[in-house]
């Protein structure tokens, strides 16, 4: 937990035009005023999402006997260690050589940066936002920025903690705190537009699952004022920052059930049960092809997206087995259910004939271990509509209180 002696509520970090690029397309709340995050204008046209008419959302060609249904926007939040890149910072000597590794040498998780390349597809990317919210320093910026442009990746928004100015100015619990900084951070780049699905990745690794949830249940309606300020006084956020949080849930509170899926990756190996609490809308997956499964049953991912995951899996040395052996795991789970692998087969059946030799053979073996999950039947989780996050957080630090880094609990 945070030393009992720590000032409260030190002087917060100067206002700074590096918390976000903006590329695209992005719009905060309005009548919000930021402070620690200001986004900053490039040379694209922007055009706030609220004043985009249905027709130009709309994928229809408009004639006198047609009228276009809108389509909706999508938002797509990635955390980006161990979640899209495979980061270790358990110790000091991890955490050096991550601050000093160049672009090219830093990797990414298996299945990542295919999946989110297919859902940036040219053709949908006037629909699609990305936004990276990372606990890495400001300072690796450039670094972070170089990297996700040889992946061929171009986020509308990056945000990075100010760490720095967080020592600087003696808030030490936000140096390792993530509910206060994530939160304040997701709320305020919170698209404001009448239409939208959000899609969230995260990992096991902090309190990804905890904070995501808050963030949905704030734009649904489910938390309230009271409850609210009770759960971020549990998690030792500062007072600045929670007038800021408390800020934006004025704004925001009952604003609309946005949030379809959070993805949590993971990297720890977690216990599953751990994010039972969570109820369906929370994922916790082992690879990047279960999350393909789902948002390709959705109808986000397009089959040609399907099977360059799978191809990326396969690169990274997953075996057909494996793979198939995963999305097992979500039908036993209740995640995904016959209809789907049919749908997946049927994907697979086309892509193998324009496939080469190597490609064919993993996805014909592939099919064949996948064509006996036909009749495995689960019934779907509940969707938890009263989430305890004050137990939730409670039991957290118990399981994480033993991880240390220099002495400090990691988890507070």
């Amino acid at each position: 937990m945070n030393g009992p002696d720590e000032p409260d509520d030190p002087t917060p970090p100067p206002i700074t035009s590096e918390d976000v690029v903006v590329q695209p397309e992005v719009v905060a709340p309005e009548d919000i005023t930021p402070t620690d995050v200001t986004p900053e204008p490039v040379t694209a046209v922007v055009i706030p999402p609220e004043e985009v008419a249905p027709a130009d959302l709309s994928a229809e060609v408009i004639t006198p006997t047609t009228v276009p249904s809108p389509r909706r926007l999508v938002h797509l939040r990635w955390d980006l260690d161990k979640t899209y890149l495979q980061t270790n910072f358990d110790s000091v000597k991890d955490l050096v050589k991550t601050f000093w590794q160049k672009p090219e040498d830093k990797a990414t998780v298996a299945g990542a940066q295919a999946l989110l390349q297919s859902l940036m597809d040219p053709a949908d990317r006037p629909n699609r936002r990305v936004t990276f919210i990372s606990g890495s320093p400001r300072q690796m910026r450039k670094v972070l920025m170089r990297k996700l442009c040889l992946d061929g990746v171009e986020p509308d928004m990056f945000i990075l903690k100010p760490n720095l100015e967080n020592l600087l100015r003696g808030r030490f619990r936000a140096l390792r705190g993530q509910v206060g900084y994530k939160l304040k951070a997701l709320l305020l780049s919170h698209m404001a537009a009448e239409q939208v699905d959000e899609y969230l990745f995260g990992d096991d690794a902090e309190q990804d699952a905890f904070i995501y949830s808050l963030y949905a249940d704030i734009l649904s309606g489910q938390l309230d004022a009271v409850r609210m300020a009770a759960i971020l006084t549990t998690c030792k956020v500062y007072r600045h920052d929670v007038d800021e949080i408390m800020a934006y849930h004025k704004q925001l509170v009952g604003s609309g059930d946005y949030v379809r899926r959070i993805f949590i990756h993971l990297d720890r190996r977690s216990p599953l049960d751990r994010f039972a609490a969570y109820g369906a809308r929370v994922v916790a997956i082992y690879n990047y092809f279960q999350c393909s499964v789902l948002l390709f049953d959705a109808g986000l991912l397009s089959a040609r997206g399907l099977v360059g995951v799978l191809a990326a899996m396969a690169s990274a040395g997953y075996t057909p087995e494996r793979v198939a052996n995963s999305v097992q795991d979500l039908m036993r789970r209740g995640f995904v259910q016959p209809p789907a692998i049919a749908k997946i087969s049927e994907a697979l059946d086309e892509a193998e004939r324009a496939a080469d030799r190597p490609a064919k053979h993993f996805m014909q073996k592939f099919e064949e271990v996948v064509a006996g999950l036909g009749q495995l039947t689960r019934s779907p989780p509940p969707w938890e509509l009263d989430i305890n996050y004050l137990g939730l957080y409670h039991e957290a630090r118990f399981h994480r209180q033993q991880h240390r880094w220099l002495g400090i609990r990691l988890l507070d």
